[in-house]
This record gives structure tokens, C-alpha cells and sequence, in this order.
């Protein structure tokens, strides 16, 4: 019999629909096997982001800097502001739309804490970091521009190694594992007496973004229509066959064909298109960038903190660069954001589960969002790169 294959989406929803089944009924010794192994797990995953970012960022803007040119700068300028408008456009709906939504409660960070969660692991190993997520941040961008910058090949090789080892990782190890990790979070809230609040926030949180994603790609290529003096929604129109592509495989490097057909219908020249359609797909994550804010919104509301913009103004200009390193690795987006959500908000192993639950969730929708959104910038590089489009 030929062996069906699940999507990761697909067991994440088993997952959280697992745990709050067994959550009703499972003893609590056998629970706390699944806690004490999130427990485990969760120290693995902080030992390990540090080494994801250093191991995937550093060759992403090594790679970036090889490029030659104004057409690379221009490309890069514009992505690069794609995202981060898509960051802040995000927080300000967020912040205008969340508050009265959801509801806060502050004991949800309590399943991390022994003394009040009603589960707790048998035992507990310790597996520090090797360094700091800031400090693998810095020593990523700093590497990773010299390497830009120089002529030889052994660093970039031991990099590329390095970047291999990581893909693995996190292939083979830590998404495999994932669902059973959220199961075992969710399992936990349904013993306290949290997940009905958490499914709740999951729906209205999902809608919510839905809405702003339409809306972000209205807005691009609106701009993208004013720039090139073209009707906005027949460029969008035209562009749907990659957002269809995108919904379907949930990755952008397997949409780049569909995607460069379409935008060489919406007259970019063909050079042009060959070029900033693939290193879109590398740098511009628009709709991941949404996910990620707008989610993370959500999580620290119901977890009772406060949304500050001198907080998030500066996560999003580091996730922003962060997200470089995303494409071509599964949950890749997620995965290079966990340091920063970690570093800069506070997120611990708790909030970062249900941070990758809800944006595994939606995974589909923001990869689509990426490849539409390459769409308006290659239509606005053709025109300011010189010779209009025909």
C-alpha cells in the first residue's frame, strides 16, 4: 500500500487536537512523561538557536553580498522595505484590533514555572547555549559581511558545511519532533484549564491575519501600479497563479517558475524578472514577517504583558534582516525568528511552542503572500532600473 504522507500542518493539528483530547482523561503520570520530555526539548531547542542563526544567517548575507551592482542595492532597498512596512503596518493593526478581541491571562506563563503549573516534568538537564542569541546575532552580521567582502573560499566552504549541518538539524530533528512538542504544550493548557482561550485567540488571530495579508498585497501593488502607471488590481489579478502555486506546495523557492511567468505578463522584461524573482524569494518575507509580529502580538497580549512599540520597533528591524535566512529550509521563517522573539520579547519555551503552532497554521497563506508580493517589487525594479516595461 502506498504510505500516506502527512504535511506538517497537518500534524500540528493532530498534535493540538491529540492533546486536548488526552488532556481530559490521560493520567497524570503519564503526562508528565510529555512534560518532562517538553522539558527536554525545550532546553534542546534553546542550546540550538543560537548555532540555527549563526548556521544559517551567515551564508544567507555572505551569499547576498557577492551580487554586483545598482540592480542588486535597488532589489535589496525595496524588499528589504516591503518587510519592514509589512512589520510595522502589522503592529499598528494589531495593536488597534488585538486589544479588544482577546482576552488576557497572565497565568499562561505559569506552565513553565513548577510552582504553579499543574504539571510538572520528573526531572529536568540543563544544556546551556554556547552563546547568547544577541551575541550570535552580532557575530552572524559580522562574519557574514566579511565574507561578503572577501576573496577567499575556505571560510565560505566551512560556512556552507556548517549551513548543512543545520538544515539537518532542523529537517531531521526538530521538526520531526515539533508535533509531539506542541501536543505535549497543549496536553498541558487542557489539565490547566487554558486551551479553550488559546483555540479561541488561534481562530480570531488567523482571521485577523487573513484580512491584513489581502490588504498588504493591495497595498504593494497599489504602489507597484502607481509606480509602473498600470491598473493595480489587473497586475494583482495576474499575479494569482503564484499565489494559487504558493497556497498549494507552501514554499517559494518551488513557486519561482510560476512566479517569473506571471510577472513577465505584467510586462517586466524578462531579464529583469529572471533576476529579482529568485532573490526575492530569498529576501523579501512580507507575509512570514506578518505572521510572526502579528502572532506574537497575540501570544503576549493573552499572556498578560505589555505591547510596546520601542519593543517591537527594533524586533522588527532585526527580524526584518533575520528573515534573510529563512527560505529553503522547512519552518525555516519560524525557526531564525525564535532568537529574536526569545532575545527581544521575552518569549520562553512556553510561548515560543504556541508561537510556532499558531504560525505553522497559517504557513500557507504567508509563503503566498511572499511570492505575490515579488511580484509588485519586480514591476517597480523594472521601472526605476531604466528602460520601461513594454
Amino acid at each position: 500500500m502506498k504510505r500516506i504522507r502527512i504535511s506538517l500542518l497537518g500534524k500540528v493539528v493532530i498534535a493540538i487536537a491529540a492533546g486536548i483530547l488526552f488532556g481530559q482523561f490521560l493520567p497524570s503520570g503519564i503526562a508528565r512523561i510529555f512534560v518532562t520530555f517538553n522539558s527536554l526539548f525545550g532546553e534542546f531547542l534553546s542550546f540550538s538557536i543560537p548555532l540555527i542563526i549563526v548556521g544559517l544567517v551567515v551564508p544567507a548575507i555572505g551569499d547576498l553580498g557577492k551580487g554586483a551592482g545598482k540592480l542588486l542595492l535597488l532589489t535589496v532597498l525595496i524588499a528589504y522595505g516591503s518587510t519592514i512596512f509589512s512589520g510595522f503596518f502589522t503592529f499598528f493593526s494589531g495593536a488597534a484590533i488585538f486589544p479588544g478581541i482577546l482576552p488576557t491571562h497572565a497565568e499562561l506563563t505559569a506552565l513553565d514555572n513548577p510552582e504553579n503549573a499543574m504539571l510538572i516534568p520528573y526531572f529536568k538537564v540543563a544544556m546551556p547555549p554556547l552563546m547568547g542569541v544577541m551575541t550570535a546575532l552580532i557575530l552572524s552580521f559580522v562574519v557574514g559581511l566579511g565574507l561578503s567582502h572577501i576573496q577567499g573560499q575556505t571560510l565560505h566552504g566551512a560556512f556552507a558545511d556548517f549551513k548543512e549541518i543545520i538544515t539537518k538539524l532542523i529537517e531531521a530533528v526538530i521538526i520531526p519532533l515539533l508535533p509531539l512538542h506542541i501536543f505535549g504544550i497543549f496536553l498541558n493548557m487542557t489539565v490547566s484549564g487554558q486551551v479553550a482561550s488559546i483555540i479561541n485567540m488561534f481562530i480570531k488571530v488567523i482571521a485577523v491575519i487573513f484580512v491584513l495579508h489581502v490588504l498588504l498585497l493591495l497595498i504593494q501593488f497599489t504602489i507597484a501600479g502607481l509606480v509602473a502607471h498600470k491598473n493595480p488590481l489587473r497586475l494583482l489579478r495576474t499575479m494569482l497563479p503564484a499565489y494559487a502555486t504558493a497556497l498549494g506546495t507552501q514554499s517559494s523557492a518551488a513557486t519561482i517558475p510560476v512566479t517569473l511567468a506571471q510577472a513577465v505578463k505584467n510586462g517586466v522584461r524578462e531579464n529583469i524578472a529572471i533576476f529579482t524573482v529568485p532573490l526575492c524569494a530569498t529576501i523579501h518575507l512580507a507575509g512570514s514577517t506578518m505572521k510572526i509580529v502579528a502572532c506574537a502580538m497575540a501570544i503576549l497580549i493573552m499572556a498578560g504583558s505589555p505591547i510596546e512599540f520601542s519593543s517591537f520597533a527594533g524586533f522588527i528591524l532585526m527580524l526584518g534582516i533575520t528573515m534573510v535566512a529563512a527560505p529553503g529550509v522547512p519552518g525555516g521563517a519560524i525557526m531564525a525568528a525564535l532568537g529574536v522573539l526569545e532575545s527581544m520579547l521575552g518569549f520562553d519555551d512556553t510561548l515560543q511552542a504556541l508561537m510556532i503552532a499558531l504560525y505553522i497554521a497559517m504557513d500557507s497563506f504567508g509563503t503566498a503572500c511572499n511570492v505575490t508580493g515579488d511580484g509588485a517589487i519586480a514591476i517597480v525594479v523594472d521601472k526605476l532600473a531604466g528602460k520601461p516595461s513594454k
